[in-house]
Protein backbone atom coordinates (compact mmCIF):
# COMPACT_ATOMS: atom_id res chain seq x y z
CA UNK A 1 0.00 0.00 0.00
CA UNK A 2 1.65 3.51 -1.05
CA UNK A 3 1.10 6.70 0.62
CA UNK A 4 -1.30 7.64 -1.98
CA UNK A 5 -3.82 5.31 -1.41
CA UNK A 6 -4.57 6.56 2.30
CA UNK A 7 -4.16 10.31 0.75
CA UNK A 8 -6.74 9.05 -2.00
CA UNK A 9 -9.22 6.91 0.78
CA UNK A 10 -8.94 10.66 3.13
CA UNK A 11 -9.66 12.89 0.00
CA UNK A 12 -12.76 10.35 -1.22
CA UNK A 13 -14.33 10.22 2.53
CA UNK A 14 -14.29 13.89 2.73
CA UNK A 15 -15.74 14.61 -0.62
CA UNK A 16 -18.31 11.39 0.18
CA UNK A 17 -17.33 9.85 -2.99
CA UNK A 18 -18.35 6.31 -2.41
CA UNK A 19 -17.72 4.76 -5.49
CA UNK A 20 -14.24 6.06 -5.87
CA UNK A 21 -13.47 5.73 -1.81
CA UNK A 22 -13.99 1.80 -2.50
CA UNK A 23 -12.96 1.76 -5.77
CA UNK A 24 -9.66 2.77 -3.92
CA UNK A 25 -10.37 0.27 -0.75
CA UNK A 26 -10.32 -2.64 -3.66
CA UNK A 27 -7.02 -1.49 -5.06
CA UNK A 28 -5.26 -1.76 -1.32
CA UNK A 29 -6.77 -5.20 -1.21
CA UNK A 30 -5.38 -6.20 -4.08
CA UNK A 31 -1.71 -4.88 -2.76
CA UNK A 32 -2.07 -6.72 -0.30
CA UNK A 33 -2.96 -9.97 -2.01
CA UNK A 34 -0.15 -9.23 -4.49
CA UNK A 35 2.08 -9.02 -1.20
CA UNK A 36 0.82 -12.36 0.24
CA UNK A 37 -1.18 -10.85 3.12
CA UNK A 38 -3.74 -13.30 2.27
CA UNK A 39 -5.87 -12.42 5.88
CA UNK A 40 -5.73 -8.74 5.52
CA UNK A 41 -6.71 -8.64 2.04
CA UNK A 42 -9.68 -10.89 2.73
CA UNK A 43 -10.42 -8.91 5.59
CA UNK A 44 -10.98 -5.16 3.95
CA UNK A 45 -12.97 -7.29 0.91
CA UNK A 46 -15.52 -8.34 3.57
CA UNK A 47 -16.19 -4.99 5.19
CA UNK A 48 -17.00 -3.64 2.04
CA UNK A 49 -19.04 -6.95 1.50
CA UNK A 50 -21.02 -5.96 4.32
CA UNK A 51 -21.68 -2.27 3.41
CA UNK A 52 -23.61 -3.46 0.64
CA UNK A 53 -21.29 -4.18 -1.87
CA UNK A 54 -22.78 -6.07 -4.60
CA UNK A 55 -19.77 -7.11 -6.18
CA UNK A 56 -18.04 -9.90 -3.70
CA UNK A 57 -15.11 -10.19 -5.52
CA UNK A 58 -11.81 -7.20 -5.75
CA UNK A 59 -11.00 -8.09 -8.78
CA UNK A 60 -10.95 -4.91 -10.57
CA UNK A 61 -11.97 -6.62 -14.16
CA UNK A 62 -14.85 -7.94 -11.78
CA UNK A 63 -16.94 -4.91 -12.18
CA UNK A 64 -15.82 -2.68 -15.11
CA UNK A 65 -19.32 -2.55 -17.01
CA UNK A 66 -21.00 -1.11 -14.10
CA UNK A 67 -20.53 2.13 -11.96
CA UNK A 68 -23.13 3.84 -9.32
CA UNK A 69 -24.91 6.50 -10.10
CA UNK A 70 -26.04 9.14 -7.17
CA UNK A 71 -29.56 11.16 -7.05
CA UNK A 72 -30.94 13.70 -5.44
CA UNK A 73 -34.71 14.51 -4.50
CA UNK A 74 -35.54 16.56 -7.10
CA UNK A 75 -37.87 14.74 -9.87
CA UNK A 76 -39.25 15.89 -12.71
CA UNK A 77 -43.31 16.42 -12.72
CA UNK A 78 -45.08 14.04 -14.48
CA UNK A 79 -48.69 13.58 -16.05
CA UNK A 80 -50.78 11.24 -13.75
CA UNK A 81 -51.08 8.76 -16.48
CA UNK A 82 -46.72 8.21 -15.90
CA UNK A 83 -47.56 8.95 -12.69
CA UNK A 84 -49.37 5.73 -12.38
CA UNK A 85 -47.55 3.24 -14.36
CA UNK A 86 -44.36 4.08 -12.25
CA UNK A 87 -46.49 3.18 -9.06
CA UNK A 88 -47.21 0.11 -11.02
CA UNK A 89 -43.32 -0.60 -11.17
CA UNK A 90 -42.49 0.30 -7.54
CA UNK A 91 -45.57 -2.32 -6.83
CA UNK A 92 -44.74 -5.13 -9.09
CA UNK A 93 -40.91 -4.80 -7.68
CA UNK A 94 -42.53 -5.30 -4.18
CA UNK A 95 -44.22 -8.30 -5.32
CA UNK A 96 -41.36 -10.18 -6.02
CA UNK A 97 -43.31 -12.18 -8.79
CA UNK A 98 -40.57 -11.70 -11.30
CA UNK A 99 -41.68 -9.10 -13.36
CA UNK A 100 -38.34 -7.36 -13.10
CA UNK A 101 -37.53 -5.66 -16.70
CA UNK A 102 -38.75 -2.44 -17.86
CA UNK A 103 -38.49 -0.13 -20.92
CA UNK A 104 -39.09 3.50 -20.31
CA UNK A 105 -39.63 5.05 -23.97
CA UNK A 106 -39.85 8.60 -25.45
CA UNK A 107 -38.10 12.06 -26.52
CA UNK A 108 -34.97 13.57 -24.71
CA UNK A 109 -35.96 15.35 -21.76
CA UNK A 110 -39.45 13.44 -20.91
CA UNK A 111 -37.86 12.32 -17.42
CA UNK A 112 -36.74 8.78 -18.04
CA UNK A 113 -33.57 8.65 -16.55
CA UNK A 114 -34.91 11.02 -13.55
CA UNK A 115 -37.77 8.45 -12.98
CA UNK A 116 -35.07 5.19 -12.60
CA UNK A 117 -33.59 7.16 -10.47
CA UNK A 118 -36.51 8.00 -8.19
CA UNK A 119 -37.76 4.69 -8.43
CA UNK A 120 -34.38 3.57 -6.83
CA UNK A 121 -34.48 6.50 -4.11
CA UNK A 122 -38.57 5.37 -2.58
CA UNK A 123 -37.57 1.58 -2.96
CA UNK A 124 -34.21 2.57 -0.96
CA UNK A 125 -31.87 0.63 -3.64
CA UNK A 126 -28.86 1.60 -4.90
CA UNK A 127 -28.91 2.53 -8.66
CA UNK A 128 -26.10 1.20 -10.60
CA UNK A 129 -26.02 2.27 -14.56
CA UNK A 130 -24.58 0.16 -17.60
CA UNK A 131 -21.21 1.56 -18.68
CA UNK A 132 -21.66 1.72 -22.25
CA UNK A 133 -18.77 3.26 -23.07
CA UNK A 134 -16.61 0.05 -22.12
CA UNK A 135 -18.33 -2.15 -23.39
CA UNK A 136 -18.73 -0.72 -26.98
CA UNK A 137 -15.82 -1.67 -29.23
CA UNK A 138 -14.93 -0.61 -32.64
CA UNK A 139 -12.61 -4.11 -32.73
CA UNK A 140 -14.89 -6.94 -34.47
CA UNK A 141 -16.78 -9.38 -32.42
CA UNK A 142 -15.97 -7.33 -28.73
CA UNK A 143 -18.58 -5.62 -28.06
CA UNK A 144 -20.37 -8.74 -28.03
CA UNK A 145 -18.17 -10.02 -26.11
CA UNK A 146 -17.79 -7.10 -23.34
CA UNK A 147 -21.62 -7.76 -23.21
CA UNK A 148 -21.41 -11.52 -22.31
CA UNK A 149 -18.69 -10.25 -19.39
CA UNK A 150 -21.50 -8.25 -18.30
CA UNK A 151 -23.97 -9.92 -17.65
CA UNK A 152 -21.68 -12.51 -16.08
CA UNK A 153 -20.98 -9.25 -14.01
CA UNK A 154 -25.01 -9.42 -12.86
CA UNK A 155 -24.47 -13.10 -12.24
CA UNK A 156 -22.13 -12.13 -9.24
CA UNK A 157 -24.77 -10.15 -7.72
CA UNK A 158 -24.29 -10.76 -3.92
CA UNK A 159 -27.55 -9.02 -2.76
CA UNK A 160 -30.12 -8.76 -6.00
CA UNK A 161 -32.58 -7.26 -4.23
CA UNK A 162 -31.21 -3.83 -2.99
CA UNK A 163 -29.94 -2.71 -6.31
CA UNK A 164 -31.15 -1.66 -9.67
CA UNK A 165 -29.71 -2.12 -12.84
CA UNK A 166 -30.01 0.90 -15.45
CA UNK A 167 -29.72 0.82 -19.24
CA UNK A 168 -29.85 4.29 -20.56
CA UNK A 169 -29.88 4.83 -23.73
CA UNK A 170 -30.06 1.04 -24.37
CA UNK A 171 -30.65 1.79 -28.40
CA UNK A 172 -26.38 3.10 -28.32
CA UNK A 173 -25.70 -0.93 -28.40
CA UNK A 174 -27.44 -1.56 -31.13
CA UNK A 175 -27.52 1.53 -33.13
CA UNK A 176 -26.35 4.36 -32.60
CA UNK A 177 -22.56 3.04 -31.89
CA UNK A 178 -22.42 0.08 -34.26
CA UNK A 179 -21.83 0.47 -38.31
CA UNK A 180 -25.34 -0.33 -39.41
CA UNK A 181 -23.24 -1.36 -42.54
CA UNK A 182 -22.37 -4.02 -40.57
CA UNK A 183 -25.54 -6.28 -39.94
CA UNK A 184 -23.21 -9.27 -38.78
CA UNK A 185 -22.11 -7.18 -35.92
CA UNK A 186 -25.24 -5.61 -34.60
CA UNK A 187 -26.70 -9.26 -34.90
CA UNK A 188 -24.12 -10.81 -32.79
CA UNK A 189 -24.39 -7.60 -30.38
CA UNK A 190 -27.97 -7.91 -30.51
CA UNK A 191 -27.70 -11.47 -29.55
CA UNK A 192 -25.69 -11.14 -27.08
CA UNK A 193 -27.98 -8.80 -24.68
CA UNK A 194 -31.13 -11.15 -25.94
CA UNK A 195 -29.00 -14.12 -24.77
CA UNK A 196 -28.28 -12.38 -21.31
CA UNK A 197 -31.79 -11.24 -20.25
CA UNK A 198 -32.71 -14.57 -20.88
CA UNK A 199 -30.15 -15.78 -18.49
CA UNK A 200 -31.02 -13.30 -15.48
CA UNK A 201 -32.12 -13.67 -11.94
CA UNK A 202 -35.65 -12.38 -11.57
CA UNK A 203 -34.55 -10.72 -8.71
CA UNK A 204 -32.40 -8.38 -10.33
CA UNK A 205 -34.46 -5.29 -11.46
CA UNK A 206 -33.35 -3.96 -15.11
CA UNK A 207 -34.84 -0.36 -16.04
CA UNK A 208 -33.97 0.64 -19.42
CA UNK A 209 -34.30 3.80 -21.12
CA UNK A 210 -34.45 4.71 -25.07
CA UNK A 211 -34.83 7.62 -27.42
CA UNK A 212 -35.41 5.55 -30.20
CA UNK A 213 -37.85 3.24 -29.92
CA UNK A 214 -39.63 2.94 -33.04
CA UNK A 215 -35.89 1.17 -33.95
CA UNK A 216 -35.63 -1.52 -31.72
CA UNK A 217 -35.60 -5.05 -32.50
CA UNK A 218 -38.90 -6.29 -31.78
CA UNK A 219 -37.40 -9.87 -29.77
CA UNK A 220 -35.83 -7.13 -27.46
CA UNK A 221 -39.00 -5.53 -26.55
CA UNK A 222 -40.50 -8.99 -25.93
CA UNK A 223 -37.97 -9.21 -23.26
CA UNK A 224 -39.25 -6.46 -21.51
CA UNK A 225 -42.41 -7.35 -18.94
CA UNK A 226 -43.89 -3.50 -19.08
CA UNK A 227 -42.94 -0.24 -21.54
CA UNK A 228 -43.58 2.70 -20.27
CA UNK A 229 -44.07 5.74 -22.78
CA UNK A 230 -42.98 8.96 -21.92
CA UNK A 231 -43.84 11.29 -24.63
CA UNK A 232 -47.73 11.55 -23.24
CA UNK A 233 -47.72 15.18 -22.00
CA UNK A 234 -50.48 17.39 -23.21
CA UNK A 235 -49.91 21.33 -23.18
CA UNK A 236 -51.83 21.60 -19.57
CA UNK A 237 -49.48 18.68 -18.47
CA UNK A 238 -46.33 21.07 -19.94
CA UNK A 239 -47.62 24.17 -18.10
CA UNK A 240 -48.38 22.77 -14.79
CA UNK A 241 -45.08 20.97 -15.17
CA UNK A 242 -43.10 24.12 -15.76
CA UNK A 243 -45.22 25.70 -12.92
CA UNK A 244 -43.98 22.86 -10.26
CA UNK A 245 -40.25 23.10 -11.39
CA UNK A 246 -40.41 27.34 -11.38
CA UNK A 247 -41.94 27.36 -8.01
CA UNK A 248 -38.90 24.97 -6.60
CA UNK A 249 -36.18 27.38 -8.28
CA UNK A 250 -37.64 30.61 -7.15
CA UNK A 251 -37.01 29.49 -3.61
CA UNK A 252 -33.32 29.68 -4.57
CA UNK A 253 -33.51 33.17 -6.00
CA UNK A 254 -34.50 35.18 -3.44
CA UNK A 255 -34.83 38.82 -5.54
CA UNK A 256 -36.75 37.49 -8.55
CA UNK A 257 -40.48 38.13 -7.99
CA UNK A 258 -43.13 36.19 -8.74
CA UNK A 259 -45.89 36.42 -11.14
CA UNK A 260 -47.27 32.77 -11.73
CA UNK A 261 -50.77 34.02 -14.03
CA UNK A 262 -48.37 36.05 -16.36
CA UNK A 263 -45.63 33.04 -16.48
CA UNK A 264 -48.68 30.74 -17.31
CA UNK A 265 -49.69 33.23 -20.14
CA UNK A 266 -45.85 33.79 -21.34
CA UNK A 267 -45.58 29.36 -21.62
CA UNK A 268 -48.92 29.51 -23.08
CA UNK A 269 -47.46 31.81 -26.76
CA UNK A 270 -45.29 29.56 -27.47
CA UNK A 271 -46.18 26.94 -30.02
CA UNK A 272 -44.75 24.08 -28.62
CA UNK A 273 -43.82 23.86 -25.40
CA UNK A 274 -40.54 22.08 -24.82
CA UNK A 275 -40.43 18.81 -22.43
CA UNK A 276 -39.95 19.31 -18.94
CA UNK A 277 -36.41 18.19 -19.15
CA UNK A 278 -35.61 21.70 -21.82
CA UNK A 279 -37.88 23.15 -19.55
CA UNK A 280 -36.08 22.97 -16.48
CA UNK A 281 -32.83 24.34 -18.07
CA UNK A 282 -34.76 27.16 -19.89
CA UNK A 283 -36.24 28.14 -16.37
CA UNK A 284 -33.08 27.84 -14.66
CA UNK A 285 -30.64 29.53 -16.92
CA UNK A 286 -33.31 32.76 -17.43
CA UNK A 287 -33.40 33.02 -13.36
CA UNK A 288 -29.57 32.16 -13.09
CA UNK A 289 -28.82 35.52 -16.14
CA UNK A 290 -31.79 37.54 -14.81
CA UNK A 291 -30.41 40.89 -13.45
CA UNK A 292 -31.06 40.96 -9.70
CA UNK A 293 -31.80 44.63 -9.70
CA UNK A 294 -35.18 44.08 -11.84
CA UNK A 295 -36.83 41.05 -10.17
CA UNK A 296 -39.09 40.67 -13.74
CA UNK A 297 -36.03 40.33 -15.92
CA UNK A 298 -36.49 36.08 -15.41
CA UNK A 299 -39.77 36.42 -17.25
CA UNK A 300 -38.14 38.75 -20.14
CA UNK A 301 -35.74 36.04 -20.68
CA UNK A 302 -37.98 32.96 -20.71
CA UNK A 303 -40.26 34.92 -23.68
CA UNK A 304 -37.22 35.29 -25.53
CA UNK A 305 -36.46 31.70 -25.12
CA UNK A 306 -39.74 30.02 -25.81
CA UNK A 307 -40.92 32.94 -28.74
CA UNK A 308 -37.25 32.73 -30.48
CA UNK A 309 -37.28 36.45 -30.86
CA UNK A 310 -37.02 39.88 -28.55
CA UNK A 311 -39.38 41.00 -26.01
CA UNK A 312 -38.41 44.65 -27.01
CA UNK A 313 -40.58 44.05 -30.10
CA UNK A 314 -43.99 45.64 -28.23
CA UNK A 315 -46.05 45.51 -31.04
CA UNK A 316 -45.53 41.81 -31.23
CA UNK A 317 -46.15 40.95 -27.48
CA UNK A 318 -49.34 42.94 -27.92
CA UNK A 319 -50.88 41.02 -30.79
CA UNK A 320 -49.70 37.69 -28.21
CA UNK A 321 -52.85 39.15 -25.79
CA UNK A 322 -50.34 40.66 -23.39
CA UNK A 323 -51.63 43.49 -21.60
CA UNK A 324 -49.76 47.01 -21.36
CA UNK A 325 -49.11 46.66 -17.80
CA UNK A 326 -47.66 42.80 -18.59
CA UNK A 327 -45.76 44.36 -21.46
CA UNK A 328 -44.27 46.81 -18.82
CA UNK A 329 -42.81 43.92 -16.88
CA UNK A 330 -41.83 42.21 -19.51
CA UNK A 331 -39.46 45.07 -20.96
CA UNK A 332 -38.96 47.09 -18.15
CA UNK A 333 -40.54 50.08 -20.05
CA UNK A 334 -43.03 52.08 -18.25
CA UNK A 335 -46.99 51.89 -19.01
CA UNK A 336 -46.94 55.23 -20.14
CA UNK A 337 -44.09 54.65 -22.74
CA UNK A 338 -45.55 51.44 -24.19
CA UNK A 339 -49.03 53.55 -24.44
CA UNK A 340 -47.15 55.71 -26.50
CA UNK A 341 -44.84 53.46 -28.62
CA UNK A 342 -47.85 51.39 -29.13
CA UNK A 343 -50.05 54.50 -30.60
CA UNK A 344 -47.02 55.77 -33.10
CA UNK A 345 -46.79 52.36 -34.40
CA UNK A 346 -49.98 52.27 -34.99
Amino acid sequence: MKKKNVINLIKYHAEKNEAAFRQEAYIIAKDFDNEKDYSLAQYIVSLLSDANNFCPQFQEEDCRFLKKVEFGNEPLPLPSIIEDNIVGIINAIGHNAGVNKFLFEGPPGTGKTESVKQIARILDRDLYMVDFDNIIDSKLGQTSKNISALFNELHKISQPQKIIILFDEIDALAIDRINSNDLREMGRATSSLLKGFDGLDNNIVIIATTNLYKAFDKALIRRFDAIVNFSEYTQADLVEAAEKILNKLLNRFKTAGRNITLFRKILNTADQLPYPGELKNILKTSLAFSDPSYEYDYLKRIYNSLNKENSNSLKNIQDKGFTVREIEILTGVSKSQVSRKLKEIK
